[in-house]
């Protein structure tokens, strides 16, 4: 049996083997290849028709035991790729927690001008559900696959494609939903001011966002190497894209770690920031960055940081505290400039 099968067990019994005291003989003939193929083929078929006949029984007792050995077996079992690929079941946006939903049924659900398989790499579904990645989606109404574990990562980029449907990360760039009537409303629209007032939502021009974007390169450097607007966010205002998933990352960082022994053997590459130019946070920055020009330096690299901790790229967060405390106090100075105009003199030498 092949590698991924090795929690199989049982005996063969057939005619055709040569008879020969040495095992490794007869495992090299054409006949054992053919045997190994048949019990393959047989095997993934009994499974097949327990998660069709029998689902409960196939998800609960059998898939979450032995899930891992499938998706081995796709990323190392080329032949029986496909076959295995209808037998792995996840968790999506459209299902409830703790509900397993298989590819096909998946592709069942798309709409016919759908092209694509979308997932998103997280640490659990809470976080999944909060992340910046699925609000595009969720504004379309398009279902997203989560996977939890860096092997669901890895099975999902060996797998390529699932019924002549291309799977994509969330994560990627460029990724074309379409949009809502509603956006120009959007756009239009007003924000809370605090002080239970409302104010017009600050939108950047297209001029205004290609100059913010080439301000922000500038200002973050090295640590990124494009940034350029997108319109698949809402309530977030960066994000990095076609970066490698962080569960990836952190299992190539531990293994790379192990075998050199060098920790900044994995350094962060350069990322690609998309920025959304209809939020508060931008329109605020770019408005800063003639008036308050360091502190907008500090702000738009919290932002950069914060997107590296949704993609779950970034290493240590104990090197944004710093920065944390620098906005902390800034904010904490400006609260007492306007609280304090009214008070005396003493008062302000006191503090």
């Amino acid at each position: 049996l092949p590698d991924w099968m090795r929690f199989v067990k049982g005996a063969v019994d057939s005619e055709d083997l040569p008879l020969s005291i040495s095992r490794e003989k007869p495992q090299d003939t054409a006949l054992i290849a053919k045997l190994r193929k048949a019990l393959t083929r047989k095997f993934i078929s009994h499974l097949a028709t327990m998660a069709k006949k029998n689902p409960s029984k196939y998800k609960e007792e059998f898939y979450r035991e032995y899930a891992f050995f499938l998706k081995e077996g796709i990323c190392q079992d080329f032949e029986f790729q496909e076959q295995l690929s209808k037998l792995l079941y996840f968790e999506t946006s459209k299902t409830m927690a703790g509900e397993l939903s298989s590819l096909e049924e998946y592709v069942s659900r798309c709409t016919p001008e759908q092209k694509e398989i979308y997932y998103l790499c997280a640490p659990s579904r809470e976080l999944a559900l909060e992340s910046p990645y699925l609000e595009a989606f969720e504004k379309v109404g398009r279902e997203v696959i989560f996977v939890y574990s860096a092997i669901d990562d890895f099975v999902m980029a060996n797998l390529e494609k699932f019924g002549g449907r291309a799977l994509i990360s969330a994560e990627k760039g460029d990724i074309d939903l379409g949009s809502k009537d509603d956006d120009e409303d959007e756009e239009e629209g007003e924000i809370d001011g605090g002080d239970g007032s409302k104010k017009k939502r600050a939108v950047l021009s297209e001029s205004q966002a290609t100059e913010f974007c080439a301000w922000m390169k500038q200002t973050l450097g090295e640590r990124v190497s494009q940034c350029r607007v997108t319109n698949r966010l809402g309530s977030s205002p960066a994000i990095v894209t076609d970066n490698e998933s962080g569960a990836l990352r952190r299992m190539m960082r531990m293994v790379e770690t192990t075998e050199s022994g060098n920790p900044d053997a994995m350094k962060l590459p350069p990322q690609q920031v998309e920025i959304n130019p209809k939020h508060p946070l931008i329109a605020g920055i770019n408005t800063m960055r003639e008036s308050e020009p360091a502190l907008a330096k500090v702000c738009a690299e919290q932002i950069f940081d914060n997107c590296l901790v949704a993609a779950g790229l970034l290493d240590d967060s104990r090197t944004m505290l710093p920065r944390l405390n620098d906005l902390l106090l800034s904010l904490v100075m400006n609260a007492e400039n306007k609280t304090g105009d009214g008070g005396n003199d003493n008062d302000k030498k006191k503090a």
